[in-house]
């Protein structure tokens, strides 16, 4: 690029274009919050947190 042109004209940054699919990220990454949400995993506080939505939707149905 000439110099003149990015001192009139700026920059332009753009991000750059992947070649991954996005919807296969999107479905990746939605199945794993889903095992979080439900405390699947095994972590100790996904399991309490999960524990608290359960009981708030029961609080809920009613």
């Amino acid at each position: 690029m000439d110099i003149e042109h990015i001192i009139e004209h700026g920059t332009v940054f753009r991000k750059s274009k992947s070649n991954s699919d996005s919807a296969t990220d999107k479905r990746k990454t939605k199945a794993k919050k889903t095992t979080y949400i439900k405390g699947a995993h095994g972590s100790g506080s996904a399991k309490m947190k999960a524990e608290y939505r359960r009981k708030r939707a029961n609080r809920n149905k009613g």
